[in-house]
């Protein structure tokens, strides 16, 4: 069994608003450490602040015992409530008569929390209540990793306590408790306690709060100033309660997860998910803007201007960066995910698919009403991208290898070490040619020609992209790719997941050939193909499309992409289905995305186990897999996809 454990998600709670986040065990409790076989002292619960764990532990006691828990809920603002009983200061008899409400908000940068204690008791019931807390300033991949780490020594401020970072990895990084009317106990600085003797009588609750605020000066990401577009407050009626329930929950965390830069703070962007990836990611950004486009442009414009600001001007092995490449992730500094050999740079370059992807997104929002003045200052950024998917497809395929020998060893979203395989498990070396990558590819060529003439831009002969020369590649492409990619088995043709090094066809039946409708690369014979193998039963769960199918030797529910769920990845067909003119198998696949988000309480998560709904081994709510983010933008952004699926949008 390995030292440490990457710790699980699927039973915390959070409240969050980007950069923040607030995870706790469901009675609210902020624990330091929680119990399980090979994770001693690992714990993702604590406040994280611009991937800086600024509160590792928040503990609350009635007269030194923790209340028995009763039951937690979000309410309306958001807000984590929770119940517990303190059963030791009840009356006499059966009935609790005594309670202990803690209710926690989070703004960025701003944790709050009201403590109430309350009593039906026949005499008031006095009380000593408190909060032990602790802050390690854990980094984001040391908790990732399950690395338990020690506190820090708080130390005095006016009105509660602090603590500050020492330099290092972490950087200049603050943290200030405010506790009205405490006694703030530092006999232990790194463990220090806040207390108040609270008083309740029937009908009259006593009260205690505090708060605690966190500055990150190295933060490379901040919170978005204003609201969400109104698009995503108006409240849509349906008679599926379920899609109503999915819709409202999807565009409430996908509020709390807007975010700016520092350098263009009129410009927001989706972070991809809680807890490990609350920063800017391209293609994820990217696809939730996509996803989101039905209900404005103002999110997808933002997210362009922002990873545009990016582009990549040179060439780095290190950073994966090339001119005219679109980046893959931004972080405050270098990630290193200890027992992984995996060390990125703060801004990293490292994926196949942004760059064209960038391009598709800039088409479709000027399609769907993004002003005119507003693409026409990104074209000049278009042009260079272009220019970068035109010189890699020029005579072959976008293809991608890591020759840093610590980046990404696959960089489509499929990103893990074992996700392109063979049928009999064997992993496939590069350089490897992914099917949608090519999909994407022909799409920005076709729609860059498209928004060029537009607005009467020539492009370069030099650099293959006038638009001419973009379409015939695209053609060109085309023909490759279906000489190259189509497959057959016992149940037909397919699209095989890439071609490896040797451009041998890489013959797993995934998921990924879902991309490839509505681009334009295939007939509408093989779109009509693709259609009718995503819902065969190897690959259609009955809660969405398993990243690989069940015929693979490789295949197995829980492993992240081999055998998996992901929402956006079944959205993306979804999307495809539908433009390809399949309804039928859009709808299908739409409602078993709505019942995995039922079995979630509607926050959707980045991905859960492929069980099946139904047939052998089937189960009746969609499987956790446990160390997903929930939310997740992507995930959150399929409930728009879905609900048009299925004519509710």
């Amino acid at each position: 069994m390995p030292e440490t454990l990457q710790p699980f998600l699927h039973d915390l709670e959070l409240v969050f608003r980007a950069p923040t986040q607030a995870w706790s065990e469901r009675d609210g409790q902020i624990r330091a450490a929680t119990a399980g076989p090979g994770a001693p002292g690992a714990s993702v619960c604590g406040v994280m602040h611009s991937d800086v764990r600024v509160l590792s532990e928040a503990i609350l006691a009635v007269d030194g015992r923790e209340p028995e828990p009763a039951g937690s809920w979000r309410d309306d603002d958001g807000r984590l409530v929770a119940v517990g009983l303190p059963r030791h200061v009840d009356g006499p008899g059966a009935d609790p008569t005594a309670r202990v409400l803690r209710a926690r908000r989070v703004e960025a940068g701003l944790v709050e929390e009201e403590i109430e204690l309350a009593c039906a008791t026949a005499e008031p019931v006095t009380a000593v209540v408190s909060v032990a807390l602790a802050a390690d300033f854990a980094t984001m991949e040391a908790v990732k990793s399950g690395y338990a780490t020690a506190p820090l020594a708080a130390v005095p401020a006016e009105g509660g306590l602090a603590w500050a970072s020492a330099g290092g990895a972490v950087g200049e990084v603050t943290a200030v408790v405010e506790a009205p009317g405490a006694v703030v106990d530092l006999t232990d600085p790194a463990r220090p306690v806040l207390r108040w003797t609270l008083t309740a009588a029937p009908a009259e609750p006593a009260r205690a709060s505090w708060r605690l605020a966190a500055e990150d000066r190295a933060a490379v990401v901040r919170g978005a100033a204003g609201p969400a577009p109104e698009a995503w407050c108006v409240p849509r009626p349906t008679a599926d309660v379920r899609l109503a329930r999915f819709l409202d929950q999807s565009l409430r965390d996908l509020a709390g997860l807007r975010m700016s830069l520092p350098a263009l703070p009129g410009r927001e962007f989706l972070g991809a998910g809680a807890p490990w990836f609350f920063t800017l990611f391209g293609r994820d950004s990217l696809w939730a803007a996509r996803f989101l486009l039905p209900l404005g442009t103002e999110l997808a414009e933002g997210t362009l201007a922002v990873l545009a600001s990016f582009q990549g001007k040179r060439a780095d092995v290190e950073s994966q960066e090339e001119p005219g490449k679109i980046m893959h992730e931004l972080r405050r500094a270098a990630l290193t995910l200890h027992g992984e050999n995996l060390s990125l740079p703060p801004i990293y370059y490292g994926t196949v698919d942004a760059t064209p992807l960038w391009l598709c997104v800039l088409h479709d929002a000027w399609r769907a009403g993004m002003p005119d003045d507003a693409v026409e200052r990104l074209l000049p950024r278009a042009e260079r991208a272009l220019a970068w998917v035109a010189a890699g497809v020029r005579d072959g395929y976008l293809t991608y290898l890591d020759t840093s020998g610590h980046g990404l060893a696959n960089q489509g979203w499929k990103d893990s070490g074992d996700a392109v395989q063979f049928r009999d498990g064997r992993l496939a070396a590069g350089p490897i040619s992914l099917c949608e990558v090519q999909a994407y590819a022909y799409e920005a060529l076709v729609h860059g020609a498209e928004l060029l003439e537009a607005f009467g831009r020539q492009g370069s002969d030099s650099l293959g992209t006038a638009p001419s020369q973009l379409r015939d590649a695209a053609a060109a492409l085309a023909a490759r790719f279906r000489g190259d990619f189509w497959l057959e088995d016992a149940l037909g043709p397919y699209v095989a997941i890439a071609l490896d090094g040797d451009g041998v066809p890489v013959d797993t039946v995934t998921s990924n050939m879902g991309h490839l409708l509505g681009t334009g690369l295939l007939s509408a014979a093989e779109e009509a193909l693709v259609a009718r193998r995503l819902v065969e039963p190897e690959l259609d769960s009955g809660f969405g499309l398993r990243t690989l199918a069940t015929s693979s030797a490789g295949y197995w529910p829980l492993k992240y992409h081999g055998g998996s769920v992901w929402a956006h990845d079944t959205a993306i067909a979804i999307r495809g289905l539908v433009l390809s003119g399949h309804s039928a198998e859009a709808a299908r696949l739409a409602e078993g995305l709505l019942k995995a988000a039922e079995s979630f309480e509607y926050r959707m998560p980045e991905l859960h186990s492929g069980d099946p709904a139904d047939g052998p081994g089937r189960v009746s709510r969609a499987l956790p897999y446990p160390a997903a983010c929930r939310p997740q933008a992507w995930s959150a952004a399929s409930a728009v996809v879905v609900a048009g699926a299925l004519g509710k949008l």
